[in-house]
């Protein structure tokens, strides 16, 4: 779990080393035990305004494939630097207009074991078509969880923040100077 402040920093540092005309705007930087997510917005591209829709999504389309390939050089440089320091892998995405676009990022396995009533579920979400595997059907439910619970998930990390203070503060931390210890 990733503090607050530790997040800032991890921000702070991303927003200065990265250069200044790659993104419009930083928009969001991410991190969990294996992965930092660097999402940046990318300016939309001129059209009229009465553009067709497929037009604008194509448009859109090729502004972030567009991104991708000039930018590459630059991103492995950063992400390169960043895995040095963090020693987590670097994943890129953008924003242009309402488009959002990750690309290649971490996929990491996490081993669990189920009963058969969880097991079922999964099944059932296979035989439905929802998804292929077990994996993606597991995959499915923590998305659908993810999404109707962002205020509880919100508070609970807060929560785990705290702990993490208090924690810190605890008999194994060093100690701070105090005034008393100056007289």
């Amino acid at each position: 779990m990733i503090t607050t402040e530790q997040r800032e920093k991890l921000r702070g540092w991303f927003a200065g080393r990265l250069p200044d005309d790659l993104f419009e705007e930083l928009v969001e930087v991410t991190t969990d035990r294996e992965e930092i997510t660097v999402v940046g917005r990318v300016p939309e591209p001129r059209l009229d305004e009465d553009a067709p829709a497929a037009e604008r999504e194509a448009a859109v389309q090729g502004r972030i494939q567009e991104f991708r390939e000039r930018t590459r050089d630059t991103r492995i440089a950063v992400a390169r630097d960043a895995e040095h320091r963090f020693g987590r892998k670097v994943s890129w995405g953008v924003e242009c207009g309402p488009e959002r676009a990750l690309f290649t990022h971490v996929a990491a396995p996490v081993m669990t074991r189920l009963r058969q009533p969880e097991r079922q579920v999964l099944d059932t979400l296979i035989a439905g078509g929802v998804a292929r595997s077990r994996s993606d059907a597991l995959a499915w439910c923590v998305r659908l969880v993810q999404r109707h619970t962002d205020d509880w998930l919100a508070e609970l990390r807060e929560s785990l923040e705290h702990v993490q203070r208090v924690r810190a503060q605890g008999p194994d931390a060093e100690p701070e100077d105090s005034p008393a210890d100056e007289e």
